[in-house]
């Protein structure tokens, strides 16, 4: 049975128009949706630490992404933009969700270990719910469970599908090992 949170990433993708995206061809234009569904501006930021209303606090440096809504952007972390270009989706992902969800006036930051949690991270773990419900409403908009399952099969048994599929989707390892394990 599908979550009330992966129902409301399956609306938005339903919503997005067809010029945008067709419902079919991946990976899943997160930045172009985060602009043209909800007229968001994506921001590659070298520190993150100086959008207003970050806290000052060493912790601070370990942000992934942040949601401005009284500005209507969402920060990313350049760095990690560079070298983790399936994080980068996953973070702008993650804070659509928070937009869906959760959204206030005030800024919404989010840090790189909330993000994108450690592989073998227990859901009894304490974590902010806001932040676990932004990464499932993430994990079902970049990889829809339809086309995670359709690909899965076609590319059936092989040594490289686990890369395959991450390719295809533009997703991190960690996020598609945590969807699969929830999808097939």
């Amino acid at each position: 049975m599908r979550s009330e949170i992966e129902q409301r990433a399956e609306e938005v993708l339903a919503a997005v128009p067809d010029w945008l995206w067709n419902k079919q061809t991946l990976p899943v234009p997160v930045d172009e949706i985060a602009d043209s569904c909800f007229g968001l501006w994506v921001r590659e930021v070298e520190d993150l630490r100086s959008a207003p209303g970050v806290p000052e606090i060493e912790e601070a440096r370990g942000l992934s992404g942040l949601l401005l809504p009284s500005i209507g952007e969402i920060w990313v972390s350049a760095l990690e933009a560079r070298e983790w270009p399936g994080r980068r989706r996953f973070t702008i992902s993650h804070e659509l969700g928070h937009w869906c969800l959760h959204r206030s006036d005030g800024a919404v930051w989010c840090r790189k270990h909330a993000v994108d949690p450690p592989e073998d991270d227990v859901p009894t773990r304490s974590r902010p719910r806001a932040e676990a419900e932004a990464d499932e409403f993430a994990a079902a908009l970049l990889m829809p469970a339809r086309l995670i399952r359709r690909h899965y099969e076609r590319i059936g048994p092989s040594d490289d599908r686990f890369q395959q599929l991450c390719a295809t989707f533009g997703a991190s390892g960690a996020a598609m090992s945590r969807r699969l394990r929830r999808v097939i």
